[in-house]
């Protein structure tokens, strides 16, 4: 067998170190967003105890870190070097949670909505660490398919934002509850109940309204919706769909208010969640 020269040899070491530090690189942005996200979590608390918008500032700048850094891992996992798009059932799950993070940090910026931070760092967090540590591949290549790209793109912003309307919902009632049995007093930093229902259901309209346009782009670029493998997805979303619609109704036409919105909209982001992530999961059980 012929020997390589010195130069080929040099050069295949290279190609091995660059890959290998590509692939170093997941872990490690992990790993500092994993790190920021537990620093923001333990700030958090002593912003919400103490009137010191230093602690806020600290905890949003340390969220702003995990973001980036989520960001990046999820990119390197996401975009495999060999081409196509890994959209395993994890990867999907901790770019919902990425997207819904960006918002709320966004929102808590303003000093607002500081009681779900630590619900929606910490889902981001454990979904990061099992997207990153758990091996799981569902390669795509949606760069030949536009029309599918539009629609998962739309489907996962419909699904993040009417799951941040289902936190207002249960925000809203934690706080009815506890008021009711004079668990909680009045502040200046706990936001008003009228307030947080009118963000619930501006929030639950826009996610109405990208739910309907996943709709319509799935009925028009899925040829196969309704076959036994998009069966369920499909009916699901759609019983979805009416849950949500019935609920806007029941609230503009007859005046709803209370636990029963608050039901029909964690309803509706449970039976989405089955739609979107339960024939997935249970794919991966049986397998």
């Amino acid at each position: 067998m012929q020997r390589l020269e010195p130069e080929s040899r040099n050069v295949i070491l290279h190609l091995f170190l660059l890959r290998s530090t590509v692939d170093a690189t997941m872990p490690v942005f992990a790993l500092i967003s994993l790190a920021a996200y537990s620093i923001s979590l333990a700030l958090i608390v002593p912003g919400l105890l103490q009137k010191n918008s230093g602690w806020r500032r600290m905890a949003i700048l340390s969220a702003v870190v995990a973001l980036m850094f989520h960001g990046f891992a999820l990119k390197e996992r996401i975009f495999p070097d060999d081409g196509g798009q890994n959209l395993s059932l994890l990867n999907v799950g901790s770019l919902v949670s990425l997207m819904i993070c960006t918002v709320m940090t966004i929102v808590a910026s303003k000093n607002r909505g500081w009681l779900l931070l630590p619900i929606v760092y910490t889902f981001a967090l454990i979904n990061l660490a099992f997207a990153i540590f758990v091996p799981n591949e569902y390669i795509t290549h949606l760069e030949t398919t536009p029309g599918m790209m539009i629609h998962i793109g739309l489907s996962l912003f419909a699904y993040a934002t009417l799951i941040i309307a289902a936190m207002y919902a249960l925000q809203l009632a934690w706080i009815d509850y506890q008021l009711k049995n004079k668990r909680l007093a009045f502040s200046s930093e706990m936001p008003p109940l009228m307030s947080i229902e009118r963000k619930m259901f501006h929030i639950t309209q826009i996610g109405v309204v990208l739910l309907t346009l996943t709709l319509c782009t799935g009925l028009f670029f899925l040829k196969n919706l309704f076959s036994m493998e998009n069966i369920d997805k499909a009916v699901l979303s759609i019983i979805a769909w009416f849950v949500y619609i019935v609920l806007l109704w029941g609230h503009y036409h007859k005046g709803w208010r209370g636990r029963r919105v608050v039901w029909f909209n964690v309803a509706g982001a449970g039976i989405l969640t089955l739609a979107y992530f339960g024939s997935r999961v249970l794919q991966h059980i049986l397998s």
